[in-house]
């Protein structure tokens, strides 16, 4: 097993740091990658599939990234306690149609003690955009790192 600092209890900075990681992980649009963030036996509601475990992790985000293309995603810490975060994101992507989609959602992940995410639940919601009405464009910048996400 390896560890992935930083590690609970999070303090803020902590916190910030592992959400961060998180969106530029995602952000890779690698399964493989992103799933060495979760414990073997990690169990996931996304939308309305639930999946227990790194392979079953990496084949949804396998799914995930073949229809939603262009991924680009943004996360902002909404609270934390101990080995609990929970995060609201943003996320912008477009079908095989060109059809462009803004997806919203909230998150809540538990963290083992080394530092693994043991449980993460998703809540997502999709607006069908225009192209032009696009914000989200690829990895965030340093200097936007840490800021929050507008609501529309």
């Amino acid at each position: 097993m390896s560890d992935r600092p930083p590690f609970p209890p999070f303090t803020r900075e902590t916190a910030l740091q592992k959400v961060q990681g998180a969106e530029n992980a995602w952000n890779t649009r690698d399964p493989e990658k992103v799933s060495l963030a979760y414990t073997e036996d990690s169990v996931w509601r996304n939308r309305d599939r639930f999946v227990t475990g790194r392979a079953a992790i990496v084949e949804l985000l396998t799914d995930k990234w073949e229809r939603e293309l262009d991924y680009a995603l943004r996360k902002a810490l909404w609270s934390f306690d101990g080995n609990h975060i929970a995060v609201r994101f943003q996320y912008e992507s477009h079908d095989k149609n060109g059809q462009w989609w803004r997806s919203y959602g909230n998150e809540l992940w538990e963290f083992d003690e080394h530092g693994l995410m043991a449980r993460r639940e998703a809540s997502i919601n999709d607006v069908a955009i225009d192209e032009s009405e696009r914000r989200i464009f690829g990895t965030r910048p340093d200097d936007e790192q840490g800021k929050d996400i507008p609501l529309q």
